[in-house]
Parts: structure tokens; C-alpha cells; sequence
């Protein structure tokens, strides 16, 4: 299934595109803290809050249907800098807010500014995978821990910027932050510009934009259990999980309200960087070296459906409780953590997956296409944590993931050894 053919020695490129996808997503998590608890302080409901952040998972979709043939065309260096030169544009327009304008051109303003930003973190992200296939040396099991290793450490990086953000909103205020982060993801961009190596390919003119679309059914199946498993993260972690916390933690002070942000804050950044820190180690977790590409597939279903347990006897728990304990909290702080582990067992085995199953003449299409399917999960996600928070609270965001994670597993089922 892996592509066996040589591949160019490309170690130093592909420490330059991590480094550039590490300084991305720092800023990527960083913004999205900043915006749901500034936006949550100024009144917005919790479907409002949803809504800042739909425009952001449409983008995704259309950015990564189309990305896999630009890179194609293009070249994944000219994907990279597109996408790292529009989030400095997305945060200075951000940074143009007035809070002098009303709840509506507020929110439509924000949507657009956070449509521009996923298109810059898709482009990114599509470079960057994509690059790993081009880059990692055939055979001995290398592809996996590439993968392994960019995934997990982005991951990690981008639980320090839920951290970060929240730090900033406290101590800096919105504008500084966004401002500051924007100056620094230019300077790091200017850097990667100018010491890029060699080793990543520079497109092909005859590329055709239906390419995108694949004719492998693991391809296809893949990107529909994709679909699910980030919906049934997104569905309690988007809006669900930060604004129960929220609730529970704020006594509507101003104290009150740092306590809130900076414990929300590390919460998130330790699931995302506990998360990144399982998805590094996943290859030696799962043993595939041992098992192979058979065992492996077998592993992707698997794991979803077990996974599909935790958060339904977590919204059961809720149910029973009733009012909100600090004991309630502890124990869905502990098990959506026992959550992350799982999940992300599962999304870098898919991450894998995606590699083994192109060839390396298509990467950036079928990488592109499955991408979009990510985001399409998330934008699923997104929606329904809001809707399903503002109908039945945290217990709907929870139950809802169970059923979501149950689908992933039944698309996960299809897979098979080519």
C-alpha cells in the first residue's frame, strides 16, 4: 500500500514546514480561545458563538477541495506561505473590531475574519501532511512515524495557544494579542521564506482541478469515517465543554472571570497537548511495525466504536448529577482527557492511513479531499455543539458525540488491505 518508490533526502525541509505549521497553529489555537471567551464576555449566546466560527469550517471545505490541486499546480512551498501570509491577515483584521458596532455586523464581521483564517490554516495543513509523503524515506515503517511526529507536535503546539490565548485576552487584552501574535507569525514567515531548502515539489502545469476527487474506495471510506470522528470532538469541545465550564467556575466578577479563563485555558491546552503528545507516540502504541497495514485498518474501526462508550456514560453521568459538583467536574475533566487519548489514537492512525492509501503523484489531491471531509466534521461539529448546548446542555453535546463516534466506526468498517 506505501508507496516504495525513492524519495528525495528531504530532512531539512521537512524540519523547515514543521517548524512553519508549529508557529501556524500556535497562533491557530491562541485566536480561537481569544475569540469564544471574548465574544462569550460580551453576551453571545452559545449558537451565536457557533456561528463565529462556521464561515472557518466552510472555508476548510472548499479550501482543501481546491488546495490539493493548487499545491498541485503550484507547488506546496507556494501553499505553505499563502497560508501563513493570510493568518497575518486575518489577525490584523481582526484586530479592527469596534465594539462600537452592533451585535450583527459584530458577528458577520468575525464570521468573514474567521473564514480567511481557515482558509490559511487548511492551505497549511494540506502543505504540510502532503510534504511528509514526499519527504519520509520508503519503507521500515518511516511514513507512520513522520506523520506521527508532525501531527502529534502541532497538536501540542496548539493546546500552548489555547493556553497562550487565554493568557492574553487576561493579562493583555483582545487587541494587543492579536496584534502581537500577528507580528510574529510575520517575522517567522519572513525566516521560513528565506531559508527554505529544496526537496518539495514545485507543481505541474497539466494538473486538473477533477483530479481531486478519488477513485479509491479506502480513500473515499476513510474521508466519510473522518467526517464523524472530528464532528464528535468538535460537538463538545467547540462551544459545549468551555461555556459549561464557564458557567460552573465564574461568579461574573472580574476576578471571577480571569479565574475562568486561565482554568478553561489549561484545560484545553492540556487535552491538546496531551492529545499531540499520544498522536506522537502512536506507532509505538498500536505496534505497527509488528502488525502491518492489515492490522492496522482493523484497529481504525475498533477504536472509534470503543471510543463511542465514554462520552455517552459521561452525558449520563451528567444527567444523574443534576447540579453542577466539583466532583462532577473533576470526573469530566478525567474522562474527557481518557477521551483525547483515544481519539487521538484514532486520528493519527487515520492520518497514516490517508499516506498509505495514495501514491505519491496524487498526494496533495487525496490529502486535499480528505482534509476537506475533516473539515466538513468539523463544521458539523461546530454546529451542532452549539445547537445541541442551547436544546439540552452538556448531556446533548456528549450523547450527540457517542452517536457521531458509532458512524465513524461503521464507515471505519469498509477499509480494507489493498
Amino acid at each position: 500500500m506505501t508507496d516504495t518508490t525513492q524519495r528525495p533526502e528531504g530532512m531539512a525541509a521537512y524540519v523547515a514546514v514543521t517548524a512553519a505549521y508549529w508557529a501556524f497553529m500556535l497562533t491557530d489555537g491562541a485566536l480561537r480561545m481569544l475569540v469564544l471567551l471574548h465574544f462569550h464576555t460580551l453576551g453571545f449566546s452559545p449558537v451565536q458563538l457557533a456561528y463565529l466560527f462556521i464561515l472557518y469550517e466552510i472555508a476548510g471545505i472548499v479550501t482543501n477541495l481546491s488546495a490539493g490541486w493548487i499545491a498541485a499546480r503550484f507547488g506546496l512551498t507556494a501553499t505553505l506561505y499563502a497560508g501563513l501570509g493570510l493568518q497575518i491577515v486575518a489577525l490584523l483584521a481582526l484586530a479592527r473590531l469596534d465594539p462600537a458596532w452592533g451585535l450583527t455586523a459584530s458577528v458577520v464581521f468575525v464570521m468573514v475574519v474567521q473564514g480567511l483564517s481557515g482558509v490559511a490554516k487548511d492551505l497549511a495543513k494540506m502543505s504540510s501532511k502532503s510534504a511528509v509523503k514526499i519527504l519520509a524515506p520508503a519503507g521500515d515503517g518511516s511514513l507512520f512515524r513522520w506523520v506521527a511526529v508532525l501531527t502529534g507536535s502541532k497538536n501540542a503546539v496548539k493546546g500552548l495557544g489555547f493556553l497562550l490565548g487565554a493568557a492574553l485576552l487576561a493579562l493583555a487584552g483582545f487587541v494587543p494579542a492579536v496584534l502581537g501574535m500577528a507580528a510574529v507569525l510575520a517575522v517567522i514567515l519572513t525566516v521560513i521564506v528565506l531559508r527554505m531548502p529544496s526537496g518539495l515539489p514545485t507543481g505541474r502545469k497539466g494538473a486538473k482541478f477533477s483530479e481531486v476527487f478519488s477513485k479509491s474506495a479506502n480513500v473515499n471510506w476513510l474521508s466519510a469515517a473522518r467526517v464523524f470522528l472530528f464532528g464528535a470532538r468538535d460537538v463538545w469541545f467547540v462551544v459545549g465543554i468551555p461555556i459549561y465550564f464557564y458557567a460552573v467556575l465564574s461568579d461574573g466578577s472580574e476576578e471571577g472571570n480571569r479565574v475562568a479563563f486561565f482554568t478553561i485555558g489549561t484545560f484545553m491546552a492540556v487535552w491538546i497537548i496531551l492529545y499531540g503528545a499520544v498522536q506522537a507516540s502512536a506507532p509505538r502504541l498500536l505496534r505497527a511495525q509488528s502488525r502491518g497495514d492489515g492490522g492496522l485498518i482493523g484497529s481504525a474501526w475498533a477504536w472509534a466504536g470503543g471510543l463511542a462508550v465514554l462520552p455517552a456514560a459521561l452525558a449520563a453521568l451528567v444527567l444523574v448529577a443534576g447540579a453542577p459538583a466539583p466532583w462532577l467536574t473533576a470526573t469530566l475533566i478525567g474522562g474527557l482527557l481518557v477521551f483525547g487519548v483515544v481519539f487521538a489514537l484514532n486520528s493519527a492512525l487515520h492520518s497514516y492511513l490517508i499516506l498509505a492509501f495514495t501514491k505519491a503523484e496524487r498526494v496533495t489531491m487525496d490529502v486535499g479531499f480528505y482534509y476537506m471531509a475533516n473539515a466538513a466534521g468539523r463544521l458539523l461539529g461546530t454546529l451542532l455543539s452549539g445547537v445541541s448546548y442551547q436544546l439540552g446542555g452538556l448531556p446533548a453535546c456528549l450523547g450527540t458525540a457517542a452517536a457521531m463516534l458509532a458512524l465513524s466506526a461503521v464507515f471505519a468498517r469498509r477499509l480494507h488491505a489493498e
